[in-house]
């Protein structure tokens, strides 16, 4: 349900004023639009949380330039912007007019927090969205919509006394 995220709000600023966003000054405008989607579609009432599996088929020789995986093949970007256009077409000609508008990477969208509240995954503790079907390799984006749908609860968070994502972390994050 596109909303005003009141829980997120006072995280948002304690994250923000602990300077945990580090170099990315971006996070700091538009706390507004961040934490309510209406402002960034007029008369919206859902969020479509997508994912997109980002896990390669093929991995890197061991004796390559290192890569991200996210980085193989074409920018996610304008794929997943082009599968959003499609979905929104699927709609608008299943139910009449709606309108609605894309988001990958492209405004201040609470990604993680939308695709949680959708039930995609919970927030684990290397603060990555996880997902008990296809871990944590995909990619996130938004359809926001001006038409009420049915809307998914918020899944289980199944992290529990786990740390191993802590404890691998190459960086020590």
């Amino acid at each position: 349900k596109a909303e005003f995220l009141e829980e997120e709000a006072p995280r948002l600023e304690r994250w923000l004023k602990a300077n945990m966003h580090g170099e990315m000054s971006y996070m700091e405008n538009h706390f507004d639009k961040r934490l309510d989607p209406t402002k960034l579609v007029e008369g919206s009432k859902s969020v479509i949380s997508v994912l997109l599996n980002y896990f390669p088929k093929e991995f890197q020789r061991k004796d390559s330039y290192k890569i991200s995986k996210y980085a193989y093949g074409t920018d996610y970007h304008s794929v997943i912007k082009e599968k959003l256009k499609a979905l929104l077409f699927f709609i608008q000609n299943e139910i009449g007019a709606v309108n609605g508008r894309a988001f990958v990477d492209s405004a201040p969208v609470l990604d993680k927090v939308w695709a949680a509240k959708s039930g995609q995954g919970w927030v684990g503790k290397h603060s990555n969205l996880l997902s008990k079907q296809v871990g944590s390799f995909f990619f996130i984006a938004e359809l926001i919509v001006d038409v009420a749908l049915e809307y998914d609860a918020p899944v289980t968070d199944h992290c529990g006394t786990c740390t191993a994502c802590i404890d691998a972390c190459p960086t020590q994050a």
